[in-house]
């Protein structure tokens, strides 16, 4: 097939607009390196993040819900059977220990102290005749015993008023034991009498009333609760600590929490108490950690909610690096880092710094660092970015377009 011959005409055409395009270009930088005065192009700078060293306080802690409970708390129940006849108490009051705070009917009770009396009296009666024969009995014989000796009775009448004063003695010690038992009788009686009369075997405030006046209670099976009483002058927290966290509360660990109420005040107390049995919420398991707080103004009250933290450590007015700044130290030794600190200069020195107390976002410097140091800080790339060290050339900022 023959070849198409090309037009030399459109040829040239071609090449001549391709070497008008590129003339045109160059004209246009000159132009523009000529209009900036011979300069070159303008240049941005690599911005190295950099974060102030600080001074301040830091505590490391464990975090926990609590609940607040009264550190004391009695329910007070009936301990006999009987109509509630009054409740001299409201929810709220404030109780001395010994006040009455209930009564229950106490004519059956009354009643029951009466016979009880009277069949101790009938005993006792009875224990003075059997006294009196038992008295008999033996001055018989002991007559007997002597005309024995002078062979002047005969042995079966002896043997008679011998037999006679066992019986009369074996009597009167019966009647003993019943007086005994009558009396017991008497002193149960007595104290069912007086458990008609319920009163406060604490000092405390009334914070549940759960009987009326008018209703029958039942003690033959459990006492039932009539009211509860608690001492809301100490306040006991149960504060919920995660099984990952409890190993490291101890007795004695400092905690403080705060309430919905007033999330800016603190209360402070000491850890007495960390539960043997766990509680398993939601699959979670949680054991429970007890520390009292004082309660005097009554701002405290029972089933609040409090926000708990357990200090495990602490220090104050301490000078503070952002852990994003730390670099491991290639010696190994414990709590020892690099640390790149910005100069005035914009140049980078690295410093070696032992830390104290950690957080989460910062720890504590023991040496090496100083308040207002800027400390260059790692991104999520972990140190890519590119610093101006002494005796190395200065990075060289990507160049941009002129506009």
């Amino acid at each position: 097939m023959p070849r198409k011959r090309r037009n030399p005409l459109l040829t040239l055409v071609g090449w001549t607009a391709i070497l008008g395009s590129v003339g045109i270009l160059s004209s246009m930088a000159w132009t523009a390196f000529a209009n900036s005065g011979g300069e070159e192009p303008a240049r941005t700078e690599v911005a190295i993040p950099t974060l102030p060293v600080t001074r301040g306080d830091i505590e490391r802690s464990v975090i926990a819900n609590g609940v607040i409970q009264p550190s004391h708390f009695v329910d007070v129940g009936a301990q006999i059977s009987g109509q509630l006849k009054s409740l001299t108490v409201r929810l709220g009051d404030q109780v001395k220990r010994g006040e009455l705070l209930a009564e229950i009917d106490s004519v059956v009770n009354a009643a029951k102290v009466t016979e009880a009396e009277a069949i101790l009296e009938n005993l006792k009666a009875q224990r003075s005749a059997r006294h009196e024969q038992l008295g008999l009995a033996n001055q018989q014989l002991k007559r007997s015993e002597i005309l024995i000796a002078k062979d002047a009775l005969a042995r079966s009448e002896a043997e008679i008023m011998a037999s006679n004063y066992r019986v009369a003695l074996t009597g009167v010690q019966s009647l003993d034991a019943q007086i005994k038992q009558a009396a017991a009788s008497l002193d149960t009686a007595k104290a069912n009498l007086g458990y008609t009369r319920i009163l406060a075997p604490i000092d405390g405030e009334v914070l549940t009333i759960t009987a009326r006046a008018g209703q029958t209670l039942n003690a033959n099976n459990q006492a039932p609760v009539i009211l509860r009483l608690a001492d809301l002058e100490t306040m006991t927290v149960w504060a919920q600590v995660a099984e990952g966290d409890v190993t490291r509360v101890a007795l004695g660990t400092p905690v403080h929490f705060t309430i919905l109420g007033e999330p800016d005040k603190r209360h402070a107390g000491r850890v007495k108490q960390i539960l043997p049995a766990p509680e398993i919420v939601n699959g979670v398991v949680f054991y429970n950690a007890l520390f009292d707080v004082k309660n005097k103004a009554r701002e405290l009250k029972v089933q609040m909610t409090a926000q708990v933290t357990f200090t495990l450590e602490s220090a104050t007015d301490a000078v503070l690096v952002p852990l994003a700044a730390l670099r491991p130290d290639k010696s190994g030794t414990p709590n020892r880092y690099r640390v790149d600190v910005m100069r005035a200069d914009r140049t980078v020195e690295t410093r070696a710094v032992s830390t104290g107390v950690r957080n989460s976002s910062h720890a504590q410097v023991i040496d090496g660092l100083a308040e207002g140091d800027e400390v260059v800080v790692r991104g999520p790339g972990g140190g890519k970015d590119r610093a101006k060290r002494p005796g190395a050339p200065a990075p060289k900022p990507p160049k941009v377009k002129a506009s």
